[in-house]
């Protein structure tokens, strides 16, 4: 075959190269397996443990390309027995229904592990894009971050 040459050739820019479809990248302790392109795409957020109970705080869009790694995340934090899981979405600006898809699946994965998932999201939006889908009432939400929180923390 003509043009074989080592290296395989980009479908959007015809150059050749090495392809490196797959990397790991070592978020919060964790070893994740994802695209290159997916890791340029990482949100921002932070996982921290308050009170024995795990908060992860996205930021900024959840959507097709971010949500693969938060999935990742929640299946990391969601392996254990019992787990306490909060997240925190008062710093998200948008999520799309494969968000809403790894919130679902972090949900199912906490009640197969005899757990428990709050979601915190302040103002109304939210919680109408919740409905919307049709899962009014599946998710156990709160105002405010102490709010799903043991009593009597206070951050």
């Amino acid at each position: 075959m003509a043009g074989r040459s080592g290296g395989a050739r980009d479908h959007r820019t015809g150059t050749k190269g090495t392809v490196r479809p797959f990397r790991t990248v070592r978020r919060h302790g964790l070893d994740l397996t994802m695209s290159d392109n997916l890791t340029r795409s990482l949100p921002p957020h932070t996982v921290r443990t308050v009170a024995g109970t795990t908060v992860v705080t996205p930021t900024g869009e959840i959507d097709l390309a971010t949500a693969v790694p938060l999935t990742a995340l929640l299946d990391s934090l969601t392996r254990g027995a019992h787990p306490d899981l909060v997240v925190d979405l008062t710093s998200v600006s948008f999520i799309d229904c494969a968000g809403l898809g790894a919130l679902c699946r972090a949900r199912n994965r906490v009640l197969d592990r005899a757990g428990r998932l709050r979601l915190v999201a302040d103002g109304d939006s939210f919680s109408r894009v919740v409905r919307a889908a049709g899962l009014g009432g599946v998710f156990e939400m709160q105002p405010r971050l102490s709010d799903a929180l043991p009593s009597p923390v206070v951050i």
